[in-house]
């Protein structure tokens, strides 16, 4: 089912096959359901300041930074960039309508995934722009005895987020193993380039509003459109990845 997929890949690389070691996770969108509440608090907040930013279009800048996302819409919509004052008050503005919302729950079939994973021997690793202080705290809470604070790659970490591949090869680097010794999972178009940039077979998980093809254009070697189905496929990939 998934052997096309993964000969194009290796061919497209030239490697004699993919020796699974590490799967890479995205955060937002693919362990947490929290992309929505992203979403809203980015348009709110840009509605505050007298521009305009679609909740489609917040999921296609997931992965930017948020001076970079307010940027691009001050550019297109002002003729200017933002300045480093506005970008500071626009963020503090996006992050306390964050917060307000209610908590982000869990991704329903994101602990059987990491389950799955962990019973390979295979290493699961969060490679997010996040820069949140609690996060192992909470990623702990939700998927216990998971995570490892030494192999996690966040904002703090990288000086370029996607789709710039930095966070993926710091993940690589991290784990000490090679671009086909792991497989990232995202659910963004820019989270995609980046996984395929760095030269990992990327899976993607369509948990938002946008089409496949916003993902799948950005190089996604295949493609869900949920994590219960990424879980019920996980044993018929494994075992392709294994020849």
């Amino acid at each position: 089912m998934f052997q096309e997929a993964i000969n194009q890949y290796l061919q497209k690389h030239q490697y004699e096959s993919i020796k699974l070691k590490a799967v890479l996770f995205d955060m937002d969108g693919v362990l947490f359901d929290s992309m929505k509440n992203h979403a809203a608090a980015w348009h709110e907040a840009m509605k505050q300041y007298g521009m305009h930013l679609s909740y489609e279009e917040a999921y296609m800048h997931e992965g930017r930074t948020g001076a970079s996302t307010i940027n691009i819409v001050s550019t297109r919509q002002r003729n200017r960039e933002a300045t480093e004052e506005e970008i500071k008050e626009i963020y503090h503005t996006k992050s306390e309508l964050f917060n307000a919302l209610p908590k982000a729950v869990r991704m329903p079939g994101a602990l059987e995934v990491l389950n799955k994973v962990k019973g390979c021997g295979l290493i699961p690793m969060v490679v997010t722009g996040s820069g949140q202080t609690s996060l192992l705290d909470r990623l702990n809470r939700n998927f216990p005895d998971i995570f490892k604070a030494e192999l996690m790659v966040t904002a703090f970490d990288v000086k370029y987020g996607k789709p710039n591949p930095e966070p993926y090869l710091m993940a690589l680097k991290k784990a000490g193993i090679a671009p086909n010794e792991a497989i990232v999972v995202e659910n963004a178009p820019l989270g995609v380039r980046a996984g395929v940039a760095a030269g990992i077979f990327t899976v993607a998980v369509n948990t938002g509003p946008l089409p496949d093809s916003a993902l799948l254009d950005e190089g996604a070697n295949c493609l869900f459109h949920s994590m219960p189905e990424f879980n019920d496929n996980w044993e018929t990939l494994f075992h392709a990845f294994q020849g």
